[in-house]
């Protein structure tokens, strides 16, 4: 199994769900490895992994970074993603997030500016705008989470074909189109409940839970 965070193991204010936790511990317990796939940096990643338990591998940075037994891989183009940025700041007044400087192949900035304008604002440029609906991210357009979710699968020796993959915002529909079986909780982009295979009835870690107990257990 595959999973995003932010808005589909937590709730809107990024709190971890229940449900969520008890889904991912029991599939685990199955001998079912869990992959994170986050725009979270590394650090963060690795630890949401530990606090959960999973022992999949590690997408982070929508595919930017990844890891796997101890190994990591920066795919993205940190320095192609600042020159946009420096771009954009010059137009408005933008901020990247908190710990931006851990961040080592996107630019993810505070959401205070409308999405649809940062991307006509570098729509000359070579990058990828994502609203995860936590942040805005500037990233490189030769990785997403797809691609490296497939780098990930790989490393564990297992086919994309044999992965579910849960998200729920816009930045997760390239991993979703990669995994045999893609779901969608309720919460999600109306974008994502498109290209999905199933759609939860209940939103966020509830809607995790759900697709487990219906396709996993």
């Amino acid at each position: 199994m595959a999973l995003d965070v932010d808005g589909t193991i937590t709730d809107q204010k990024r709190r971890l769900c229940p449900g969520a936790l008890e889904a991912i511990r029991r599939v685990e317990d199955q001998g079912l490895p869990v992959i994170i796939v986050t725009g979270n940096i590394l650090c963060s990643t690795k630890t949401i992994s530990i606090l959960l338990g999973t022992t999949g591998g590690l997408v982070a940075e929508n595919g930017g970074v990844i890891e796997y037994n101890g190994t990591i891989s920066v795919l993205g183009n940190l320095e192609k993603c600042e020159k946009a940025f420096q771009q954009l700041k010059e137009i408005y007044n933008v901020k990247k997030v908190e710990y931006s400087s851990a961040r080592v192949s996107e630019i993810a900035l505070e959401r205070n500016l409308p999405v649809d304008k940062v991307k006509e604002a570098l729509k000359n440029w070579d990058v990828e705008i994502y609203d995860t609906q936590f942040a805005l991210h500037i990233t490189d357009p030769s990785v997403n989470k797809g691609l490296s979710l497939v780098k990930v699968a790989e490393k564990m020796k297992i086919k994309p074909a044999d992965i579910m993959a849960i998200g729920d915002s816009e930045n997760d529909l390239e991993f979703l189109e990669k995994a045999g079986w893609k779901v969608a909780v309720a919460n999600s982009d109306p974008e994502l409940k498109i290209n999905a295979d199933y759609v939860t009835k209940k939103p966020y870690g509830d809607g995790v839970k759900e697709a487990v107990g219906r396709f996993l257990l």
